[in-house]
């Protein structure tokens, strides 16, 4: 007791002596400390600091099923009776049940704003460092290419949100911010796009992984389809195929992390198994079915998360034949004991590794059959079926050993693309913008109730008895828009909430 009296004595007796020491002597900056006013100096600095920034994408992504497909029609649950402690959280992203309070939506939005901090603080401290002119033209077109990926989900999520393109230099000044209209949103990501389309190399010699023009450019298509300006998005992504991108014959050969950034690939987040640094993968963690017990994660007692468990209904939706569904997913597994369990899960992302929880499997975000299917949409809603439309789509068919299509109608092509959007880039995190992409309101909220109500009469994993709740995948309009979170709008009081929450 005697010594910590002092030691506070001398810690008060320290700070009464600093606070008459001269005000220079305080406004130092601890030279062990890495802080923006004395980095992004040198070019080492400048490739350490966009490497960060893509470092920040790998928990974001880890996590982005929720909000893609989780929320959709292709995957659910595997409830945990014993467990409702992701009632609140997961399950309020599952049923729709989700409000400004719903922490999971909260993660989104922070995490988001996270990795913008980093990006902003990057691009202004970029002209006045002294890296080389080439690495800071690619430097800039890297991150605004992340800068605008990130707004495009935003938007996406949200509507309208607030823009911030330079970095915040008080507390004070967050307050003044507003959220912008989805045009400004969009115009701000279109801009970011067409500057790293014209920043950005075609490819990398030693530094694969990184974002290409391939990237920009498919990204830029995308933005284009989604706001209905089909002339764009075939400009755009027209540009891909000419980039070299090719798909690979074997479709098990594009998720095999032994087959990384391969020829199919525009844009991969990068993880890296087999190793204790910190920058794996463990996405068969959460997938796997629980109680699984090392039968499908092969390690002894392993089981898995149960969480974005394919549905009924995706199950439902392959054609007889498609060489994708036992790549992409199982109905079931056969467990220790020699007895089929009936529980599917995702098995694109299950491949053997030496390290419990450490998987090296990256997540596919752009490639070339996304690209392909994008140009079959664009081309039929500007001039309807075109060959060059049925050559897209039959590109992606016939690699998943299924007969090429001919002779549909605008809108029979329409669904056709939409189906095979669904299974070829099954669980890869883009259903529900393809489903917001294509249905009005009315069509949405009608697609997704009825969806709802085939899964609660038939539940894709057993509930044990549990009834569902009266509010669960009940799908109402305003819910095509997730809530600002609560805590922001506390923050910040200039923040208006979505209509319905």
């Amino acid at each position: 007791m005697k010594i910590n009296t002092q030691i506070k004595l001398f810690c008060l007796g320290s700070l009464l002596a600093f606070s008459a020491c001269d005000e220079e002597f305080l406004n130092k900056t601890d030279p062990t400390v890495l802080v923006a006013d004395n980095f992004y100096q040198t070019e080492t600095q400048v490739i350490q600091a966009v490497n960060g920034v893509y470092g920040q994408l790998r928990p974001l992504h880890l996590n982005q099923w929720q909000y893609t497909e989780f929320i959709s029609d292709n995957t659910t649950l595997h409830f945990n009776p014993g467990n409702r402690g992701q009632g609140p959280a997961l399950e309020a992203l599952e049923f729709w049940q989700y409000n400004p309070a719903t922490p999971n939506i909260t993660n989104l939005y922070n995490s988001t704003y996270g990795v913008m901090v980093n990006v902003n603080t990057a691009l202004q401290k970029l002209p006045e460092s002294n890296a080389s002119d080439a690495i800071k033209t690619r430097s800039e077109g890297e991150l605004k290419f992340i800068r605008a990926y990130l707004y495009f989900h935003l938007v996406q999520h949200f509507g309208d949100v607030i823009v911030i393109t330079e970095p915040v230099s008080s507390p004070a000044e967050a307050f003044e911010y507003e959220r912008q209209p989805v045009e400004t949103v969009y115009q701000q990501i279109l801009s970011d796009l067409n500057d790293a389309v014209n920043a950005l190399p075609e490819s990398y010699e030693d530094e694969v992984g990184r974002v290409t023009k391939g990237a920009a450019l498919s990204l830029l298509g995308k933005v284009h389809l989604t706001r209905k300006e089909y002339g764009p998005a075939i400009q755009a992504l027209n540009q891909v195929t000419s980039l070299g991108y090719d798909l690979l014959t074997d479709y098990a050969a594009v998720f095999d992390p032994q087959n990384k950034n391969h020829q199919e690939s525009i844009w991969d987040i990068q993880y890296q198994g087999e190793n204790q640094f910190g920058v794996n993968s463990n996405f068969i963690y959460t997938f796997a079915p629980r109680e699984s017990f090392g039968a499908v994660i092969d390690f002894p007692g392993q089981e898995g998360g149960g969480w974005n468990t394919p549905s009924n209904d995706i199950i439902a939706a392959y054609e007889e034949g498609d060489l994708r569904k036992e790549v992409s997913l199982k109905e079931g597994y056969t467990n220790l004991e020699g007895d089929y369990v009936g529980v599917p899960f995702i098995n694109k992302f299950n491949h053997p590794h030496s390290i419990r929880g450490v998987t090296n499997d990256n997540w596919p975000v752009i490639r070339y059959a996304d690209v392909l299917l994008m140009l079959a949409e664009a081309i039929n809603e500007t001039d309807g079926p075109t060959g060059t439309a049925f050559g897209y789509l039959n590109d992606v068919r016939e690699r998943a050993g299924l007969d090429p299509l001919s002779g549909l109608g605008q809108d029979a092509f329409r669904q056709a693309v939409m189906q095979e959007r669904r299974i070829e880039l099954a669980f890869e995190n883009h259903r529900w913008f393809d489903l917001k992409r294509t249905m009005d309101t009315q069509q949405l909220v009608s697609f997704l109730n009825d969806y709802g109500l085939r899964e609660r009469a038939d539940p894709t994993t057993s509930r044990e008895g549990i009834p569902f709740s009266n509010g669960d995948f009940i799908f109402e309009a305003h819910e095509i828009l997730f809530p600002i979170p609560q805590d922001q709008i506390r923050i910040n009081s200039d923040l208006v909430q979505n209509p319905g929450y």
